[in-house]
């Protein structure tokens, strides 16, 4: 089946949910509770006229990549420590296995406690979310070479910086890539908690703040808005990775 045929099929599902989604309120549930996609277009409208709509965008998609990129850039060099050395796999590997089951979300009120109310908060709470996955990817892919290759690189006269620079690092490359579009959806994930208890912009703080004027239509729009910028911004790494790195994530692409 040709991309023609398979971007028709995808169009065509998502055309007839979006037709399924305008006929069902009044039918089924009470519009007042599921606003028809043209009910929430029109208070997307509306927050977009008076301002509100790029205000809460800007400011969720600043703390989405400010952090995810802060956590990426600490968790990679981690990682590939962590995978190549065993000493520090025995050192770092109980905190690491211990930290990242505690959620992010759990740690909200306290990261507010210790950095206040500011960007500061949001952003290293959302570069502790996707740290670890990020950290924990890049790991995985280095444990996952198979030792002839390493051990051919070395035969060959390799010295250690050439076998990491020539053999680890471009085989890891997959698992860090996977790993950081993982972290950017658990990004999408946490800003949202995090706007709702305490912030003054945001979609998060949007979807909280439309419950005290019952716009239903506002939250839903926010919700749309978050799934909509989370799919481009997937699509853009797609882009990214076939661009910079496509002889290297050719099979991490196909998905």
């Amino acid at each position: 089946m040709g991309w023609k045929m398979n971007t028709f099929i995808s169009v065509a599902a998502v055309v007839f949910a979006l037709a399924l989604w305008q006929l069902a309120p009044g039918r089924v549930i009470d519009p007042f509770f599921l606003p028809t996609p043209t009910a929430v277009l029109a208070g997307l409208w509306e927050m977009l006229l008076d301002g509100t709509l790029a205000q809460s965008v800007g400011a969720s998609l600043y703390r989405i990549f400010a952090g995810w990129l802060l956590g990426s850039l600490v968790a990679i060099p981690i990682g590939l420590l962590v995978g190549t050395f065993r000493p520090v796999k025995s050192v770092v590997d109980p905190f690491v296995h211990f930290f990242r089951f505690v959620p992010a979300i759990a740690l909200v009120t306290l990261f507010i406690v210790w950095f206040g109310i500011g960007e500061t908060s949001k952003i290293l709470l959302i570069a502790y979310a996707t740290g670890f996955i990020v950290l924990v990817n890049t790991a995985s892919g280095i444990g996952a070479i198979p030792a002839d290759k390493i051990d051919a690189a070395r035969c060959l006269g390799a010295s250690p910086w050439q076998v990491f620079a020539r053999v680890i690092l471009p085989a890891s490359l997959p698992n860090i890539y996977v790993g950081m579009r993982l972290a950017l959806a658990s990004s999408f994930l946490v800003i949202v908690a995090a706007e709702m208890l305490a912030a003054q912009s945001g979609l998060g703080y949007l979807i909280w703040n439309s419950r005290l004027y019952f716009r239903i239509d506002w939250m839903f729009g926010a919700i749309v808005l978050l799934g909509l910028l989370g799919f481009i911004t997937d699509r853009m790494m797609r882009v990214l990775g076939r661009l910079l790195m496509e002889r290297y994530l050719r099979d991490a692409l196909k998905y």
